[in-house]
């Protein structure tokens, strides 16, 4: 089997494509929740906290003032910048919660879902163990 034959039946398996599938819609979801945080949620956390906003929060590392905003200081040298932290990380809790949600849903889905697979029938013996019975039996019956 060549390379190119390998990589074609490697990339066409089902889990592949589903996880292609998923990566996408990932990260259009992800772009979603950032929208949501960055124009939704801060703005009500800031107004909530006196207009804050998070975004511009940073620690200047090389003099800068404090007074400028966050991509001016970061121009004049390095900055620890806490407040992108803050919304980033707010972003994941989100993005967990909600991925969170949708799973256990999944799961309820399927948990109610009837049993439509029929039980197993017994599996056959090996042919072995049935010809040792038979000799079984035959002996008790001449006994």
């Amino acid at each position: 089997m060549t390379f190119f034959q390998e990589l074609k039946s490697f990339a066409l398996k089902g889990n592949v494509m589903d996880l292609a599938v998923g990566v996408i819609i990932g990260a259009a979801f992800g772009k979603i929740v950032d929208s949501l945080v960055a124009d939704m949620i801060m703005p009500l956390v800031s107004l909530v906290f006196g207009g804050l906003d998070f975004a511009n929060y940073y620690l200047p590392l090389a003099g800068q003032a404090a007074s400028l905003p966050l991509a001016e200081a970061k121009k004049l040298g390095a900055v620890f910048a806490y407040g992108s932290f803050v919304t980033v990380a707010l972003n994941f809790i989100i993005l967990a919660l909600l991925i969170f949600v949708m799973v256990r849903q999944i799961n309820r889905l399927k948990a109610s879902e009837p049993a439509t697979a029929a039980p197993e029938a017994a599996p056959i013996p090996p042919e072995d163990v049935l010809l040792l019975r038979e000799i079984r039996d035959s002996l008790k019956n001449q006994a």
